[in-house]
């Protein structure tokens, strides 16, 4: 655990992707063409108490959805690279825009076309439902299943490893 404490001690940013993440997967389109997606609260206050503490946060996703513009700004999620067939082309934008190396950057995925991102990244997680294929080139792998606070799980050993999450936890336990 040390090492991978090490290995997350570095990061200034995280990068998630959507589908299957941030959310269990499932896509629902009713017969006006509107698209619904299911987001887990708790993933959202993770990436809120991230972004207080002075890591950025982003998205890159594969889909294009109002919805993720939505939830994005709810969040306070700036970077947000939508329709991206090719991921690695925002992971660069990204850090070049923040001038970052990878090792200050961690990101969360679930299937082969996060391997790319996976392999670069300094802190690579995946889901536990994630394609066994992208598991193998994580430095980490949840408990929890996209949409169900894997994301959370994440932001909290973010946070735990910065030394970050008794400050976190003492604010809240004041009256």
């Amino acid at each position: 655990m040390e090492e991978l404490f090490s290995r997350i001690r570095k990061i200034k940013l995280l990068i998630l992707d959507v589908d299957g993440v941030l959310t269990n997967g499932g896509i629902i389109l009713d017969n006006e063409g509107n698209e619904f997606k299911s987001f887990h609260v708790r993933d959202g206050h993770g990436i809120k108490m991230l972004i207080r503490q002075g890591i950025n946060v982003a998205i890159i996703t594969g889909r294009h959805s109002k919805v993720v513009e939505r939830r994005s700004h709810e969040l306070g999620i700036k970077e947000v690279y939508q329709k991206c067939y090719d991921k690695r082309v925002a992971y660069r934008e990204i850090k070049n825009k923040y001038g970052l190396s990878d090792e200050e950057i961690a990101f969360v995925g679930d299937d082969i076309v996060d391997i790319p991102i996976l392999v670069r990244a300094g802190f690579s997680a995946v889901v536990a439902d994630a394609e066994s294929d992208a598991k193998r080139f994580a430095h980490y792998i949840t408990e929890r299943r996209g949409g169900h606070g894997a994301v959370r799980e994440v932001t909290d050993l973010i946070l735990k490893a910065k030394g970050l999450w008794e400050k976190i936890i003492d604010d809240y336990s004041q009256t």
